[in-house]
């Protein structure tokens, strides 16, 4: 009944709110009158988050508040002091497309498997190739085994490179999508799923447009990101040496030079994976200070009319995020909630 009351409501403000077991469309404008009443429904459709203050406790929230402005498109940011656990988000128990910010996951699922003595580092799989197909056109897009590396080397091409072959490569060889959800849900991380290989996501791309449409399918929250992070860092599921093969290769990352790094002073520290889809650029990592206060930070931002006004988005965020930090404006969660 209170579901059918909010779509009713904003039935005369904008687009009907069309909800699907995978899909939620958003609705892009709304009528001036009674904004109040149409924005608690879309914030209780959209998990059901309370919107910013309208009185902020401190400048570092108001700058949040500002950057997340998501007038051109959604913007969601979580950040955690590693060390305190100090928590802020923006939007952050709302879903995003995790691009290739989900290789992380990928990567700690395999280095399970190298645990449990199931293969190693230095055990071959072959690229997977994506062979051209039309977008749709089959549940699974066509792919064809290429040369064969080890998994170390497999590893480090997707987490530095963002190779696609090499990721589908270890997303097979772990048992697919499903293994890496398994791997998660063990793991303790809500909020985060899988639906497809590399190929496929890629191929169909373009379908749904992030700024406006939350997709569930291959989608996190910026928290669940955070909460990877964390258990990374804190070495919660791998041992030490595992770890620090998948930061060390995010430390190493050529990708998004203009996205987390891009604006933090010379002397800061950053392990960083970027994320890149049809109108969405994401970047999350750990960013250290040269003090070593650690800062888990997961950015995901859709819109904004070009990957460059996005990407300077992300890096203006993460600037602000570290200073935040540093200065110790940053509240206990949660803070600039929109």
């Amino acid at each position: 009944m209170a579901s059918a009351r909010i779509i009713k409501r904003l039935a005369g403000f904008a687009s009907a709110l069309a909800l699907s077991a995978s899909v939620l469309f958003v609705p892009a404008s709304a009528q001036a009158e009674d904004l109040s009443t149409l924005e608690h429904a879309f914030d209780n459709a959209l998990v059901r988050q309370d919107r910013s203050p309208k009185v902020y406790q401190s400048s570092f929230e108001a700058q949040l508040a500002a950057l997340t402005e998501a007038s051109q498109g959604r913007i969601g940011v979580a950040a955690m002091d590693l060390s305190t656990g100090q928590t802020v988000d923006v939007l952050g128990a709302q879903r995003f497309p995790m691009a290739s910010t989900s290789k992380i996951a990928i990567a700690a699922t395999f280095l399970e498997g190298v645990e449990q003595r199931r293969w190693s580092l230095t055990s071959q799989f072959p690229l997977m190739v994506a062979v051209r197909s039309a977008a749709n056109s089959t549940p699974v897009a066509p792919v064809q085994a290429g040369e064969s590396m080890q998994a170390i080397e497999l590893i480090e091409l997707m987490i530095t490179r963002s190779s696609n072959p090499a990721t589908d490569a270890l997303l097979a060889a772990v048992g697919g999508p499903q293994a890496v959800n398994d791997w998660a849900r063990r793991a303790g991380i809500s909020d985060f799923r899988i639906d497809r290989d590399i190929a496929t996501l890629v191929r169909d791309d373009g379908d749904v447009d992030p700024a406006t449409v939350i997709d569930y399918r291959d989608s996190a929250t910026p928290l669940a990101m955070v909460q990877l992070l964390s258990g990374l860092y804190r070495g919660k599921w791998l041992q030490a040496r595992h770890r620090d093969v998948i930061l060390g290769a995010m430390e190493r990352c050529k990708t998004g030079k203009r996205r987390i790094p891009a604006l933090l002073p010379e002397n800061a520290m950053v392990a960083h994976k970027t994320g890149s889809l049809y109108n969405t650029s994401s970047d999350v990592g750990i960013v250290w200070t040269p003090e070593g206060r650690a800062i888990a930070v997961a950015i995901y931002v859709t819109g904004q009319g070009s990957r460059l006004n996005r990407e300077t988005r992300i890096a203006q965020l993460a600037r602000a995020i570290y200073d935040g930090y540093a200065s110790g404006a940053a509240l206990p969660r949660r803070t600039a909630l929109r």
